[in-house]
């Protein structure tokens, strides 16, 4: 049977009677009632994507950063109508580990939200949860303070696909998020790929995945398969690419050349000696960083960490996510939000692109698969999407219409656009 993606048109203006409108076409476009979805007295988990607070070098912007607050308000309201105001919504995202959950938040407005939701709906119980088991203050880009976090109120569940991981029988010397890289291989090696995935969003009765449509610097583009980076509790457990050049096995770099060889060396003894030093690293840190820098160019310039087009690890990951959360069958709905989106350097420091556009759908391929589409990129050129679906799978309602020609991360540039 094929898979419905909606995509519904509107101005690209956060309204609420706007989005709210637009979310009910969709749901109308896919066919769906709310109630078919979720019943009174259960628990849907709507998962934002609440990367981090704002543009990176521009702090005032952040609309095309993360999911709207009014997008987030309208799902809210449809769920808790259909729950006939007595069950529980839970509002839940791990950002990324230095960002700021309660500036996130506010500008979300999820306090006024819940407190609108309680008056109208004073059966409901309304959670807002922080899925991170710690956050770092960081220095230019240095970690200089690291502080535990209440963690998931439901707890975790360390899931191994095993031979099922889209890693099997593929080796290197995996980096995940930490200095430590050494924690991320010893949860990939030796037959083993180990998630710590969310116990509020694995047992929830529906899951709501609510991303924005922009681009990313290690798979091409975030929607809904990527979104699901935001339900594992650590981000060390995930892999988001391999150290070293192509010549060694590695995707951390385009070229195999020797200044390129150098860097890769250089930052791991920079990490490793950032590790072993703690909160002293907070002052050489910064001064190193700035040197590499004038030495070998900055980041948001110059490709590293595995931001371009060949990292072979990252969409692995993602779709691992997306296997060990889909390994029993379950109410799911995406709705991306593309009302503002993000083009260029994403997924943080994305520009600003006014699409006025929602898409929705009951398959996370599926909607990934139009998502691509609509930003004018060729689904071929990325392996999170190949890999799992194809158009005849597909139907779009009521219709694709314009086609949008996103500006891609820079080291993907000239690869993913669609002739």
């Amino acid at each position: 049977m094929k898979q419905r993606v909606a995509v519904i048109r509107q101005p690209p203006r956060y309204e609420d009677g706007l989005v709210r409108a637009s979310v009910a076409e969709a749901m109308s476009a896919l066919g769906l009632r709310w109630s078919e979805l979720i019943q009174p007295g259960q628990r849907v988990l709507l998962k934002p994507n609440f990367i981090r607070q704002s543009h990176t070098e521009r702090p005032g912007e952040w609309e095309q950063i993360i999911t709207h607050g009014t997008v987030i308000a309208a799902v809210a309201r449809a769920a808790a109508a259909a729950m006939n105001g007595r069950g529980t919504i839970t509002i839940a995202d791990a950002p990324q580990t230095d960002s700021d959950f309660d500036a996130i938040c506010r500008r979300a407005q999820l306090p006024q939200l819940r407190e609108r939701l309680a008056k109208e709906f004073p059966e409901l119980t309304v959670e807002v949860l922080d899925l991170r088991r710690e956050v770092w203050r960081t220095v230019r880009g240095v970690i200089v303070e690291r502080r535990k976090l209440p963690e998931d109120p439901r707890g975790y569940t360390l899931v191994n696909l095993g031979e099922k991981s889209h890693f099997h029988g593929k080796s290197g010397r995996f980096y995940g998020a930490d200095y430590d890289s050494s924690f991320t291989q010893q949860h990939h090696a030796r037959g083993r790929h180990e998630y710590l995935l969310s116990r509020s969003a694995m047992d929830a009765d529906l899951f709501v995945n609510l991303p924005k449509l922009k681009t990313h610097k290690k798979v091409g583009l975030t929607v809904s398969l990527k979104n699901l980076v935001g339900i594992n509790g650590d981000k060390n457990y995930l892999p988001h690419f391999c150290i070293g050049t192509p010549a060694e096995g590695g995707d951390e770099f385009p070229t195999s050349d020797a200044k390129a060889k150098v860097q890769s060396r250089l930052i791991s003894a920079f990490k490793a000696a950032a590790r072993k030093s703690g909160r002293a690293a907070q002052w050489w840190g910064p001064v190193a960083k700035r040197v590499g820098s004038r030495i070998f160019g900055e980041t948001n310039e110059v490709v590293r960490s595995g931001n371009w087009h060949g990292n072979d690890t990252t969409w692995r990951m993602v779709l691992d996510l997306n296997r060990a959360f889909f390994a029993r069958p379950r109410r799911y709905i995406s709705i991306v939000d593309g009302i503002i989106a993000g083009e260029g350097n994403g997924p943080m420091a994305a520009d600003a692109k006014p699409c006025g556009v929602l898409l929705a759908g009951t398959n996370p391929f599926a909607v990934d698969f139009v998502a691509a589409r609509l930003m004018g990129f060729d689904w071929r050129k990325l392996p999170m999407i190949r890999e799992e679906i194809s158009p005849e799978q597909v139907e779009v309602r009521p219709e694709l219409g314009e086609v949008f020609r996103f500006e891609p991360h820079f080291g993907w540039k000239g690869h993913i656009e669609a002739e």
